[in-house]
Order: structure tokens, then C-alpha cells, then sequence
């Protein structure tokens, strides 16, 4: 039998979001519904609003969760009913040619739930990233659930999700950061801290945070930044080479997604060091780089997405991590909030106020 629960719908590009009765349909084959416990507000959830990623209006808003499995599917072995999940939006295939070559965590077909949730009059809704988690509950394919230990909270095992992940991977899978290697984090927001933590986790001696905010960078160094560098008083790429005996560092990670940003990126690095891009541009902005410098420098320029991870992998590790003390979740969460407050964290975050506001559903 259907659910009727509450959730938060973009009914139209730039409009307010609006908390709606919406629809979820019993799962089918491959399916799962989760009860929903709490979902992190990502800047992805904005840019679905202001009509960034798609025209297919109406979004079901969030995706950044963590819940338990309340009901499944013909078919789903992966996950039982009372299982704690934390819900991804790259359900590995394995069968796609990146799968069939090894490379799971490129997943060219990652899969979604066939169904959709409505509105009560049968309008179907878009979920964000193939999830729509703002929502007391939500249908998702059973690939997208992964198991985790349920002593983690929701408020913080849900941002593995999108964000967290997105930047620790960035670091620790695209960048590929070694023991004793220096780095520099491009824009300490939420996915740029995660990345530092996850440089720290590796066995970064030297991790430089650069941002134009000095609260930002404040706030970089409990997720372990060594030195900061306000980029709006001093030149990114002379404060970081001053810190690292002239030469920049082995790994330089954007997580800006601007081409200014980029650039500096690129000139921060050693020879041979690595350039990764974790953070989103929009569809118009270009890079332009002297060839030459390309080939003269070395090393790789890599874009990281999803942070190149393996859910059932990565999740897991990093959930088992938070547990020992060794990755702070809990430092990303600024505040807890219910449905009713998700127009005024987008607001909070478009000024740079929070580093997450998570939905919290027994609010």
C-alpha cells in the first residue's frame, strides 16, 4: 500500500521550496523504502532549485541520508528491512564497460528506483541525484543503500552521502595523497574540509587551506590545516610555494569549481604534482592554460567525482573511522533543522553561514 508522507518539493526554477504530501509507492523489483532519519543540505540540492542540473520540475529535494530499510523488493539481497543505511547516488551496475574493466567506482549506468513518488494528484517528482531524501521517506533502487554501523548518528553518517565523501575522496581516491606529501585545498566549505580531513587521514605533514573567508579558514584547521592562506589579502600560489620551500605541493585540490581557482590550482603545484577538481563549475566557464606549461609540468590533472569512491567500500571504513575518533563527522554539522527550515538553509548556505544544516526527522 502506497505511503503518504511529507517532503520538500522545487515546484519551479528559483521558487521557494514548499513541504508537500507526497507519494511513495510500495517498492518493486530492485526497490527499497527507507525511513528517512536525517539529510544533509547540499549546495547540489540548491543548484536543482535554481534549475542548474535539469529542467524536470518538479524536484523532490535531498539526497545527502541516512535511515533504516523499511521495506524491499523482489529481488534485494543487499539490504534487509531494519538494516541502517546510508543512501548513495552511484549504485554500481556491473555490467557497464568502467565495471567490466575494473573501474567500479566509474559506473557509466548507475541504477535508480523505476517508480516515482507523486504529488497526491499523481504529478510525478524528480528525486535529487535519483534519491529525494527531504521526505519522511523516499524509494530508491536497492544499489543506492549502504550498510553502515548503526551506533554512527544519522546527522553525521548521512553526509557521506554526497559532500564528505565527495572531498575525502577527492584527497584520499583522486589524489591519491601519500605519507609525509604536502597539500593545498582550494575553498573550505564543506566538501573543501573534507578533503583536509581526508589529506590528515592519509598522512599529510603539510595541508594548506585557502579560502577569501578568515572564518572558513578558522574553521579548516579543526578538520586538520596546518597553515591557511587568505587568498584575498595574499597571492594563493606565492603563500603556498612560501610554505613549501619555493617548490608548491604534491597534491592541489579545487574545491571551488572556478577557473580562477583552478588556475591557481595548477601553478601551486610541484613538478610532477597532482591538480584534482572536486568542485562543481557551471556549464559556461572555460580553462585556458599555456600548453606548454601542461606538458612541462608533469604530473596529472584529474577531475574527482563522487570523490571516486566505492560505497560499499569507503562508507563503511569512514563510518568505522568516525567511531574510533579518527574522522569528524561531527564538526561538519552546524546546525539540525526540520522540513519547514530547508528555504532558510539554502539562504545559510549561499552566505557561507554553515558548513551543513541537516534535516533532522524527529525534529
Amino acid at each position: 500500500m502506497p505511503y503518504e508522507v511529507k517532503g520538500v518539493v522545487a515546484r519551479s526554477k528559483g521558487a521557494p521550496v514548499t513541504v508537500e504530501t507526497i507519494v511513495v509507492p510500495d517498492p518493486a523489483s530492485g526497490e527499497v523504502v527507507v525511513d528517512v532519519q536525517a539529510c544533509g543540505v547540499c549546495a547540489t540540492d540548491l543548484h536543482y532549485r535554481e534549475g542548474n542540473i535539469n529542467d524536470d520540475f518538479p524536484f523532490l529535494l535531498g539526497h545527502e541520508a541516512a535511515g533504516i530499510v523499511s521495506a524491499v523488493g523482489e529481488g534485494v539481497t543487499n539490504v534487509a528491512v531494519g538494516d541502517y543505511v546510508v543512501l548513495n547516488w552511484r549504485a554500481v551496475c556491473g555490467q557497464c564497460r568502467a565495471c567490466l574493466k575494473g573501474e567500479p567506482k566509474y559506473c557509466f549506468d548507475t541504477h535508480n528506483a523505476a517508480q516515482k513518488m507523486t504529488l497526491t494528484d499523481g504529478t510525478e517528482l524528480s528525486p535529487a541525484l535519483g534519491i529525494g531524501a527531504f521526505a519522511e521517506k523516499t524509494l530508491v533502487h536497492s544499489g543506492q543503500c549502504t550498510k553502515v554501523d548503526p551506533a554512527a548518528p544519522a546527522s553525521a553518517a548521512g553526509l557521506l552521502g554526497c559532500g564528505v565523501m565527495a572531498g575525502a575522496g577527492a584527497a584520499m581516491n583522486t589524489g591519491a595523497v601519500q605519507r609525509g606529501e604536502t597539500v593545498a585545498v582550494f575553498g573550505c566549505g564543506g566538501v573543501g574540509d573534507a578533503a583536509i580531513a581526508g589529506a590528515k587521514l592519509a598522512g599529510a605533514t603539510t595541508i594548506v587551506a585557502v579560502d577569501i573567508d578568515d572564518r572558513k579558514l578558522e574553521w579548516a584547521r579543526k578538520f586538520g590545516a596546518t597553515h591557511t592562506v587568505n587568498s584575498r589579502s595574499t597571492d594563493a600560489v606565492e603563500g603556498i610555494k612560501a610554505l613549501t620551500g619555493g617548490f608548491g605541493v604534491d597534491v592541489a585540490i579545487d574545491a571551488v569549481g572556478h577557473p580562477k581557482v583552478f588556475e591557481q590550482a595548477f601553478y601551486a603545484r610541484d613538478l610532477a604534482g597532482r591538480v584534482v577538481m572536486v568542485g562543481v563549475p557551471t556549464p559556461d566557464m572555460t580553462i585556458e592554460l599555456p600548453a606548454i606549461e601542461i606538458f612541462g609540468r608533469g604530473g596529472a590533472i584529474k577531475s574527482s567525482w563522487y570523490g571516486d569512491c566505492l560505497p560499499s567500500r569507503d562508507f563503511p571504513m569512514l563510518i568505522d573511522l568516525y567511531l574510533q575518533g579518527r574522522f569528524p563527522l561531527d564538526e561538519f554539522v552546524t546546525e539540525a533543522i526540520g522540513l519547514d527550515d530547508v528555504e532558510e538553509a539554502f539562504d545559510n548556505l549561499r552566505q557561507g553561514e554553515v558548513l551543513r544544516s541537516v534535516v533532522v526527522l524527529d525534529k
